[in-house]
């Protein structure tokens, strides 16, 4: 059943070994009503050339924009949500795999839910060298206090209502919400009154390389980290709530990489040999 179009929103830059993948993704959908809005960041490999020979391809369903330099992720989702024309929005980002029937039980559980104006999903790690890890699963029945421990959802695998984001005016775009667009969006969201929920059902898998771990870095927690701080305050949080955010910003940011990435093989290979 169809209840009305779905606008997927893609941020894509130098991702031109995975793209075709992720956008096969969405038009393999089983929920059909559909447009994806795929923004070029500025990229310096073919990455706009194969986002525009699907918009070419399927011109109906695929629109491709372009920042004349790169202005980051948060930038180019709000210059996709101006072209925008969906009763819904979907998040998808270029390098991840959206299973077929994701759409389709994410919009059959707003409608059966009308007290919820959002839906993300579980997701599920993988790579190209060791296939699928462990199932990542989001945070169950998500409230206002639950962005004192934990995202309340999963930013790539979200569909919400367009209202929503037009309430909220989008995402922030600062140096804050560097790679911490998604944290000061879920604040906004709590703060306005809105209510979400996530499907334990791990309907998206999310691409964990090397080049993700490293993406990582120590400016990037310490964005992620004031922007908690914001939050917290605008969420009237105590004080001393911040101080369990702070020494995790602190211990991560000293692991080294590698330790990330033997951490992930452990967990990719205990996958497999429980599914054996």
């Amino acid at each position: 059943m169809e209840y009305g179009k779905i606008s997927v929103i893609m941020g894509i830059y130098n991702c031109s070994s995975t793209l075709s993948q992720a956008i096969h993704s969405i038009i393999n959908q089983t929920y059909k009503n559909w447009e994806l809005i795929m923004c070029d960041d500025g990229s310096t490999d073919n990455t706009y050339e194969i986002a525009n020979y699907y918009s070419i391809k399927y011109p109906r369903k695929i629109i491709i924009i372009r920042n004349e330099t790169n202005k980051r992720l948060a930038y180019s989702l709000n210059h996709c949500l101006k072209y925008a024309k969906g009763y819904y929005i979907a998040r998808m980002d270029a390098d991840d795999i959206s299973l077929p029937s994701r759409f389709e039980k994410q919009i059959s559980y707003l409608v059966d839910n009308p007290d919820c104006d959002l839906v993300g999903t579980a997701m599920q790690r993988f790579n190209n060298t060791h296939g699928l890890a462990d199932i990542i699963f989001a945070a169950n029945n998500p409230n206002y206090y639950t962005l004192r421990k934990t995202p309340p959802f999963h930013h790539a695998t979200i569909l919400c209502y367009k209202r929503v984001y037009d309430m909220l005016g989008g995402y922030t775009v600062d140096n804050r919400t560097n790679r911490a667009q998604d944290y000061d969006l879920w604040f906004r969201f709590y703060y306005s009154g809105f209510r979400g929920d996530n499907l334990k059902e791990p309907l998206y898998l999310v691409r964990e390389d090397h080049s993700s771990i490293r993406r990582r870095t120590s400016i990037v927690r310490w964005n992620a980290f004031k922007t908690t701080c914001y939050g917290f305050k605008l969420l009237g949080y105590p004080r001393h709530w911040i101080i369990r955010p702070a020494m995790e910003m602190i211990i991560k940011s000293l692991v080294p990489f590698f330790l990330y990435d033997r951490y992930r093989n452990f967990q990719s290979k205990r996958k497999k040999h429980s599914a054996q």
